[in-house]
């Protein structure tokens, strides 16, 4: 048992000073609306060009990694887009806003008295957008229109909380993204038909996710395979919540990605 603490703390350890070398790449940046504030970190493409226009990534963290500090958000998923190789390869900008400690990216309730295989989430769909979520997507708004994305590659990730918030934005914002890459998250499988036809999915859970159960990702896989969508789904076999770092090693995911347009 000690030796595998002592494995568990190296390997935090040495994620941290992994993203401390990279997270100084992403530029603290607000983005206010009255009297509500947005904090994000973005990334821009090595030689950036500002009379080009980029493909965008747009990723949702946690709940784990709320906060204000304009920086637990690039606690996971980071490292991937900033790593230089990749960077070269697929030359994006890259998006990291951060959710208040109070907030919560999709409209989501929990019944405890609701006997399910989904863990007691209800999407509540017919509430307005949420505070921030509806920051991010003025957010976005305002980069298409200061010309600084290519409208037909937008791409839209997340994990867990941001999954979910993933499958909410997707039908918020109809016909703005190109593809989307939701982890261990979950949605409204009302809603998948507005987004559904023809768009690329690819869906990654852990069989064993105690937090947010692989019912939610095995359900809108298949209401969205109904739907007409392009999707794919990979589950982790015995893999608990945490199938991000999973998911963010698998060597296809940005070249599927990238692969993707409007």
């Amino acid at each position: 048992m000690q030796k595998i603490t002592i494995t568990l703390f190296l390997m935090l350890a040495m994620n941290s000073v992994i993203m401390a070398q990279y997270k100084d790449l992403y530029q603290k940046k607000e983005f206010i609306v009255g009297n509500d504030t947005l904090r994000y970190r973005m990334l821009y493409p090595l030689n950036y060009d500002a009379g080009k226009k980029y493909p965008l990534i747009l990723f949702l963290h946690g709940s784990g990694e709320r906060g204000n500090d304009n920086e637990a958000q690039l606690v996971h998923g980071s490292v991937l887009f900033a790593d230089s190789a990749n960077r070269l390869r697929f030359p994006a900008i890259v998006i990291f806003p951060q959710c208040p400690a109070d907030d919560f990216w999709a409209r989501l309730s929990r019944d405890p008295n609701k006997n399910d295989s989904l863990g007691q989430f209800n999407f509540e769909s017919g509430q307005p957008i949420g505070k921030s979520l509806g920051l991010v997507s003025r957010l976005l708004d305002s980069l298409v229109a200061a010309k600084l994305a290519d409208t037909k590659k937008i791409y839209l990730g997340g994990l867990s909380m941001g999954g979910m918030g993933t499958f909410e934005l997707l039908w918020r914002k109809p016909n703005f993204f190109a593809a989307a890459f939701p982890i261990c998250g979950g949605g409204d499988p009302k809603q998948a038909g507005i987004y559904g036809r023809k768009f690329p999915v690819w869906i990654f859970h852990g069989g064993s996710d105690p937090v947010v159960p692989v019912s939610n990702s095995r359900l809108m896989t298949n209401v969205l395979k109904d739907a007409g969508a392009k999707v794919k789904y990979t589950e982790y076999p015995g893999v608990g919540h945490n199938s991000w770092d999973n998911a963010f090693a698998e060597p296809e995911l940005l070249p599927w990605l990238f692969k993707q347009k409007k």
